[in-house]
């Protein structure tokens, strides 16, 4: 199950209800706006697993985050704390304000949702990303470090890889050149 799955169908779509509550979007604009936002922040995530010490970081995070919570209880999103949670998973994920910028330009051009809304909701995106990357990676076990890496790893590839072919990287290239407008 790739990551906007994970995130869409838990608890019978608990965090498409709140979401859309919160922000005054129905059903479908919401499930519209993760559509569009979540491609572009797992792109994000393949990257920082593709730098040095990247899994290591990637693991850290997941294991002492507590980001699984977000999936389980949606009422937390609507708490500050979360928007800052949030804030801190996008300056990691995509690495600037100018990049989280581009990611809501880019979801709005293609949901015609504005983007000040999808910059408001975008924070909660993440949390809800990392929340299903944890909750997939919890699911590796107890296995000894070294295997239970492999296995985390293995999770997080089958999560970023929506065809199925093995490789993650083109699905990504492809999920971004669609937001761009175009091909690459």
């Amino acid at each position: 199950m790739n990551i906007l799955d994970s995130i869409l169908n838990h608890q019978d779509g608990a965090a498409v209800q709140q979401l859309a509550q919160q922000f005054g979007l129905g059903n479908d604009q919401t499930i519209s706006a993760l559509s569009a936002l979540v491609p572009q922040l797992a792109s994000g995530v393949q990257q920082n697993l593709q730098q040095p010490g990247g899994l290591q970081g990637l693991l850290g995070a997941l294991a002492s985050g507590g980001h699984e919570q977000y999936l389980n209880d949606t009422s937390r999103l609507g708490a500050p704390s979360t928007i800052d949670d949030g804030n801190g998973i996008l300056g990691h994920v995509l690495g600037s304000k100018s990049v989280s910028h581009e990611v809501t330009a880019n979801a709005a051009a293609q949901t015609g949702i504005s983007q000040d809304l999808l910059k408001q909701m975008l924070p909660l995106v993440a949390t809800l990303v990392m929340g299903a990357l944890a909750r997939q990676t919890s699911r590796a076990g107890a296995a000894p470090a070294a295997a239970q890496s492999g296995g985390i790893m293995g999770e997080v590839a089958s999560m970023l890889d929506a065809n199925h072919d093995g490789s993650a990287m083109d699905d990504v290239v492809g999920m971004v050149g669609k937001f761009l407008g175009g091909t690459r």
